[in-house]
């Protein structure tokens, strides 16, 4: 599959609807891929929804494709929240009317080989069970609101 789901919007539709019945083989199931499904789900969901939901696929697809969710594998909690907190940033400064496909082409050619957690997080605090469960506030660099717009 790799990033054929990036050629049109009929493609990411379809990439959506793999990802939620987890028929995308774990081996494609890459950075790339998140930052797609993310930035979906940014501009589908209304803003209370999209940590619970963003949350709970992706907890059933690692379940469903034979993944886990514990305490050293599989969902990561503050992780999923600064992606999604660093991308609905992203969105909301360019959406101004662009399509749904260019902007997650543009997040991908922007975030696709950033490893951004390590900019925000020390390896201690996200090897972390405690960061793995619950959002944790970075401890290497601050999020450019004061609060995190996920906190339920």
């Amino acid at each position: 599959m790799k990033e054929e789901y990036l050629i049109n919007e009929e493609s990411l539709d379809r990439f959506l609807v793999d990802f939620e019945n987890a028929a995308i083989p774990f081996s494609d199931w890459t950075h790339t891929a998140h930052i797609a499904m993310a930035c979906c789900y940014i501009l589908k969901l209304p803003h209370p929804d999209l940590l619970p939901v963003v949350r709970e696929r992706i907890k059933s697809y690692n379940r469903r494709g034979g993944g886990q969710n514990t305490d050293s594998s599989g969902y990561h909690e503050s992780i999923t929240v600064l992606w999604l907190w660093v991308l609905k940033e992203f969105v909301e400064n360019r959406h101004a009317g662009a399509q749904r496909l260019t902007l997650v082409q543009a997040a991908i050619e922007l975030y696709s080989g950033n490893s951004l957690y390590p900019e925000y997080y020390s390896y201690e605090v996200t090897k972390s069970v405690h960061a793995r469960r619950h959002w944790m506030e970075p401890d290497r660099k601050s999020l450019p609101d004061e609060y995190c717009p996920f906190e339920e």
